[in-house]
């Protein structure tokens, strides 16, 4: 499979920005999210490629003077941040969100990114409540948010990350896939990725929480080809890997603990590359479980394809699986931060207590990026589409995906995304958010409006509907 040297950028879109391009020195400029397709001599810099959700990254500052290889970015964004009722539960409630933020990159060695949302009571206040609203700041994790992205170390596969998690997949994506950390509206996590390889090994491990007890995991990949016929031009052509998963439930609200393991390979089909990109095709297959638990196991066999040039990369993936026992593959996904308390379905229990019914699926995967100038920086995409979708054989459907353009010279950007989870069965989850950015003065100072629905957790362990709107103005140095 492909081969990529900046996994970092896989993981990341920050809950209130969409990416967008922001001009920066050339000496910035080989800090990109291309996938690379290597010639012989280079790749022990690199990794495996993943099959990982789409991974936005904020855009990258601008060059703080010639000469210098550090830059940095300074932005300042107010809005006013609206929470409503829904379905009658709920108050309305009135904010002044006020998002400072400070970035500072040396291209191979640091990219710091701080910054957090302090929103401000206007209105909707009850008897005793505080001026900034306590659900954001209101346990250890809260803090977490305060680091927008944490970057040490250059070249992968040997890296340390921390930020937000937002449709991230653990390498073959049979336990943790598409997941997001901050799901739950009220818990502002910031999540951990530590990568190696030490041939003919590679190690990727992540929490979600690095300040609580939370879902951590970790898989082990082995170079079949390396162990059999010594280093090649192309590593990981055909791989052996374990992964694991445990949650402990114990930040961001209590739940019951769940441990998954899964056992995987996978064998490039067809591989034709050049110095601009290339094409090639996958096959995989694996087989899962709840270790401790008799009977609960899972299999899954699937083909995967990816795509790049200069303006185009795309990653496909079709799989058949089977469910026994109450497994299921990728059960860490995108709605797990609100079905740990409550799966969609008619069952309200908790996602690690809920039965889940005998029987097989499809899931799909698409992930496209596609810039008609090129895709050399970052932030830069004409269009981005990641979606994702499970059909059951039972009645049941989930769908999650995101889509951004930018137009009228980049000036503009249009995000929207969703989730459905449980579709087709009573007690269906739907979910949906939306987000307009427009530069102008010279893309100094923009204005943004960001609106969409909302569940939150609640003490009795159910989920609350609300919704959200937000309009403003910020600034910033990008340009």
């Amino acid at each position: 499979m492909f081969m990529r040297w900046a996994v970092v950028l896989l993981l990341v879109l920050p809950g209130v920005g969409w990416a967008e391009e922001i001009a920066y020195e050339d000496d910035l400029a080989k800090v990109e999210d291309d996938t690379v397709l290597l010639e012989p001599e280079v790749d022990e810099q690199l990794e495996p490629s993943m099959d990982e959700g789409d991974a936005l990254v904020e855009e990258e500052p601008a060059s703080s003077g010639s000469g210098s290889r550090w830059a940095n970015r300074l932005s300042l964004e107010t809005t006013t941040w609206m929470l409503l009722p829904r379905r009658g539960a709920g108050r309305d409630e009135g904010f002044l969100q006020v998002v400072p933020r400070l970035e500072l990159v040396k291209p191979g060695m640091l990219h710091l990114d701080l910054g957090a949302p302090v929103r401000l009571r206007m209105w909707g206040a009850e008897e005793g409540a505080s001026l900034v609203r306590k659900e954001d700041w209101d346990e250890l994790s809260d803090w977490g948010q305060v680091v927008q992205a944490l970057t040490i170390g250059g070249d992968a596969p040997n890296f340390v990350w921390l930020g937000a998690l937002e449709s991230y997949t653990l390498l073959s994506g049979h336990l943790v896939r598409r997941y997001n950390n901050r799901g739950n509206p009220d818990y502002h996590p910031a999540g951990a990725l530590v990568t190696g390889m030490l041939r003919p090994f590679y190690v990727e491990a992540f929490a979600s929480d690095v300040l609580g007890a939370r879902l951590m995991g970790a898989e082990v990949a082995l170079d079949i080809q390396h162990i059999l016929f010594g280093r090649q031009p192309y590593p990981m052509k055909y791989m052996l890997s374990l992964s694991a998963a445990h949650d402990w439930g114990k930040a961001g609200g209590t739940s019951e603990p769940m441990t998954l393991a899964h056992l995987d390979g996978t064998a490039v089909l067809v591989s034709r590359r050049n110095k601009e990109g290339g094409f090639e095709l996958q096959a995989n297959a694996g087989w899962g479980g709840r270790p401790g638990e008799g009977g609960a196991w899972g299999a899954v066999a699937g083909l995967g394809a990816e795509y790049m040039s200069s303006t185009v990369d795309m990653r496909a993936r079709l799989e058949g699986r089977l469910q026994r026992g109450g497994f299921r593959q990728g059960a860490f996904g995108p709605d797990y931060e609100l079905a740990r308390f409550q799966v969609a379905g008619p069952d309200a229990v908790p996602q690690a207590d809920a039965p889940f019914p005998d029987g097989y699926s499809a899931h799909g995967e698409v992930i496209l990026n596609w810039d008609g100038e090129g895709l050399g920086r970052l932030g830069q995409r004409h269009f981005r589409l990641t979606m994702g979708a499970e059909v059951f054989n039972w009645g049941r459907v989930d769908v999650d995906g995101r889509m951004e353009v930018q137009a009228f010279h980049r000036n503009l950007t249009v995000g929207v995304g969703g989730l459905a989870s449980g579709a087709g069965q009573p007690g269906a989850r739907y979910l949906a958010s939306g987000e307009a950015r427009w530069r102008f003065l010279g893309g100094k100072l923009y204005a943004v409006g960001q609106g969409g629905t909302l569940l939150f957790p609640t003490a009795e362990g159910t989920l609350r509907p609300g919704a959200f709107a937000s309009v403003g103005l910020g600034v910033d140095n990008a340009r």
